[in-house]
């Protein structure tokens, strides 16, 4: 019996330790719990704060945004003697515009005119030439036509007769209707010829033979 109390004693003191380790944790818990609660209490009357204080001052900002009412814009004015000599010079200038324009459209419209009128006096001249070009050939021909008729008929008259027509003719004719008769006939006629007369158509004839081009 005297050894077990020794031994009860020893496990008595190995307990004790323990207790007061258990005790100050406990202790420490609950002050890190209230310091956690405080911190939270704290908090959230901030946030309280800060709501109420935005409501208040918002409050008097949408009053006067509500309230205010913008000033009308006054209008930007040129005065009055400024703007009357652009307007006086821009309708000037406008006016001579319209002039030059009226100017050239009438003088386009009398060129158009000047231009038609061009046009059918070459179409009339045209047509007269061509009318002249017919009638010359119709005079040539009509021309030709009758020297060869005299011809002919002075070449069947006598030669004596003939002579003495040719004696009274100008010498250009003379020749002229002795170059178109055969020879033999040509020579009869110049036979009965004064030997003036002769001699005369003799140098034309011969003058319009050596005129004539030679290749």
């Amino acid at each position: 019996m005297a050894k077990s109390a020794p031994a009860e004693q020893k496990k008595s003191k190995k307990k004790r330790p323990q207790r007061k380790a258990k005790g100050a944790l406990s202790a420490i818990g609950a002050l890190l719990l209230a310091s956690a609660i405080l911190r939270v209490g704290i908090g959230a009357g901030e946030a309280f704060a800060r709501e109420g204080g935005e409501d208040v001052h918002e409050e008097p900002v949408k009053k006067m945004a509500d309230t205010y009412t913008p000033a009308p814009a006054t209008p930007t004015t040129i005065p009055d003697e400024e703007i009357m000599p652009l307007l006086k010079a821009m309708n000037e200038r406008e006016a001579r515009i319209a002039k030059r324009e009226e100017n050239v459209a009438v003088r386009m419209k009398a060129l158009a005119a000047a231009e038609q009128e061009i046009d059918r006096k070459l179409a009339a001249l045209e047509d007269a030439e061509e009318r002249l070009r017919a009638t010359m050939s119709l005079a040539q021909t009509a021309a030709e036509d009758d020297i060869t008729r005299l011809t002919s008929v002075y070449a069947n008259m006598k030669p004596k007769q003939a002579a003495a027509l040719f004696e009274e003719m100008d010498p250009e004719f003379s020749a002229g209707f002795l170059a178109r008769m055969k020879p033999d006939v040509a020579a009869a006629i110049m036979a009965g010829l004064s030997p003036n007369a002769a001699y005369t158509i003799s140098v034309v004839l011969a003058g319009r033979n050596a005129r004539v081009p030679k290749e």
